[in-house]
């Protein structure tokens, strides 16, 4: 009840028009209210109240301290999501981007437009309160996103966002223009096109990230960090919080804006703004940032964008020369793709979701080996290195091949295929291959989808490789059990000592037993078709089964005959 007192003084003393004192309660409920991010449903009317006077003050002329304060207010009152009533109207929204500096598109008060344009020492404290009252507001209210849309407020963001080496705007102002930048590419699929298409995002956030990163070009697609041409990358200095957290909100905007590009062609043009994007990534994954955490994040925005890239761009990743100290195969420098695949095997072996934390790692890696082949034998080599263990199933050990073999029967549907798919392209596509280092068994799925269970290669074109069977392979080949994939030991014949009339019999029952399973609907037998792809077994194929000759019992011979 005190607070409620509190706020409506606060509400009169504002209602009294003097500035003095409007200044002197907004700083006091900021105050207090600094740290509150849950509401009272019973003040909301009195909040609502705030927020319409607060928006009327800042319509006005005021000195720079009460404009500070009054935004305050607005931050701390947009966190409500139940009343932001006075926060989303067109004239509510086009002041809150006035004073965020990003109303230069928008048709509204020019000479306030001008005053804060013409500062020489623009009030950076104002625009980032101003800027995080916009994020709130987006963040809670659809009504608020489609305003923002319609106001343009991508374009006056775009407009400071040209403005990467420019050493005016502190971090603070930065961040939230990207913030907010990705809010509206994050909630709005128009912003998102406008964006890409119009104010062309992929160039103009590949050059946020440049200048974040502190970037020059040795070479044409080859980075450095300027000031340490020649340093290794694991030798340089860690990323600052800041540039760390700048760099990691321009990856998740350009993963909004390159979201579709996979499944579009694209351009020359295009496709080397791509390219250009992706030489900057291939120096983020082999940045650190301060601390393991903030490194491992850093790496899983990178590692998500690079899945958005145009496969033929994914090239990048092996232009840098080798160098001491690099990791080589085929003269060409790995360092990216081992970082790739280390990464890959971190968030393997930690087993938590799965589908969202390996499956961009996996797949990027999949793709690059499928177009690659360099890419695929340094992988294959790492992944599937000949084989000489044949007395331990596929999915048993902790090799990096076990690991992946034991998901290809996981739980969820996108993590097996995947899984399978990573290994089947490392095989080249080759059925017995495949089979021969994961097991029947296990391969089944991946075969029965592709229709190759009765052998063969997918449609995937490879170069040949060498041979890699080993002694203790070539030795034990005749002895693996296919559909386990290991040699095991020789099991006793469960119909040793039956009759054929009795095996007949047996085999009978087996049928009937499916038949009965299949009726109940238990289970759905299932047979190999001449596609090489499993279908269902009818109720006519069962009868057909039954009535075979091979499982009729014999008929009694005729008496004639016996008297003969």
């Amino acid at each position: 009840m005190a607070m409620k007192m509190d706020l409506n003084g606060i509400i009169e003393q504002i209602e009294t028009g003097e500035q003095d004192t409007a200044l002197t309660a907004l700083q006091s409920y900021n105050k207090e209210m600094n740290q509150c991010f849950t509401f009272s449903e019973g003040e909301g009317q009195d909040r609502e109240r705030l927020g319409e006077l607060v928006l009327a003050l800042l319509n006005r002329e005021l000195q720079p301290s009460c404009q500070l304060a009054c935004l305050e207010t607005v931050r701390i009152l947009s966190r409500d999501k139940h009343c932001l009533g006075p926060f989303i109207s067109r004239s509510a929204m086009s002041t809150l981007a006035r004073y965020a500096g990003i109303a230069a598109a928008i048709n509204a008060t020019p000479d306030h437009n001008q005053q804060m344009e013409d500062q020489e020492n623009p009030d950076q404290e104002v625009i980032v309160e101003a800027l995080k009252s916009i994020c709130n507001i987006l963040l809670h209210n659809e009504t608020g996103q489609v305003v923002a849309a319609d106001l343009q407020l991508i374009k006056g963001v775009a407009e400071r966002l040209k403005q990467c080496y420019d050493p005016t705007w502190n971090h603070e102002v930065r961040f939230f223009d990207l913030r907010l930048t990705f809010l509206l590419t994050a909630l709005r699929v128009d912003v998102r096109a406008q964006l890409a298409q119009e104010l062309h995002g992929v160039s103009l956030l590949g050059n946020q990230l440049d200048a974040t990163l502190g970037l020059c070009w040795p070479d044409t697609l080859e980075t450095a960090r300027a000031g340490s041409e020649g340093v290794p990358p694991e030798e340089l200095p860690p990323l600052s919080r800041q540039e760390t957290e700048r760099a990691m909100e321009i990856l998740k905007i350009l993963f909004n804006v390159t979201f579709d590009t996979t499944r579009r062609k694209v351009d020359e043009e295009e496709a080397a703004e791509y390219r250009h994007l992706g030489a900057i990534l291939r120096h983020c994954l082999m940045s650190c940032a301060d601390g393991d955490e903030r490194t491992e994040e850093f790496h899983s925005h990178t590692v998500n964008l690079l899945g958005n890239l145009p496969l033929t761009c994914l090239d990048v990743l092996l232009m840098p020369k080798v160098q001491q100290g690099s990791i080589e195969y085929m003269g060409v420098n790995m360092d990216t793709v081992n970082m790739l695949m280390e990464f890959m095997e971190k968030k393997l072996d930690r087993g938590h979701k799965l589908k969202e934390t390996l499956l961009p790692s996996l797949n990027l890696l999949t793709e690059s080996a499928r177009i690659h082949r360099e890419t695929r034998k340094f992988l294959r080599s790492k992944v599937l290195p000949p084989l000489r263990d044949v007395k331990n199933k596929p999915e048993v050990g902790n090799a990096l091949r076990n690991k992946l073999v034991r998901l290809m029967t996981h739980i969820d549907t996108d993590v097996k295929d995947c899984a399978a798919e990573f290994l089947f392209v490392l095989c080249k596509e080759s059925v017995s291959r495949f089979i021969k280092y994961t097991g029947y068994g296990n391969a089944a799925g991946l075969l029965a989808a592709r229709g190759l269970l009765r052998g063969g290669r997918d449609s995937g074109v490879y170069s040949e490789d060498e041979d890699s069977e080993t002694e203790e392979y070539r030795e034990a080949r005749s002895q693996i059990n296919p559909i386990t994939g290991v040699v095991e030991e020789e099991q006793p014949n469960p119909m040793e000592g039956m009759t054929e009339e009795q095996k007949e019999i047996e085999a009978m029952k087996l049928v009937q037993m499916f038949d009965k399973l299949s009726r109940t609907n238990l289970i759905q037998p299932m047979q190999l078709g001449m596609d090489g792809r499993m279908r269902e077994i009818t109720a006519d194929d069962l009868q057909k089964l039954t009535h075979n000759p091979l499982f009729r019992p014999e008929e009694p011979r005729n008496s004639d005959e016996d008297e003969a």
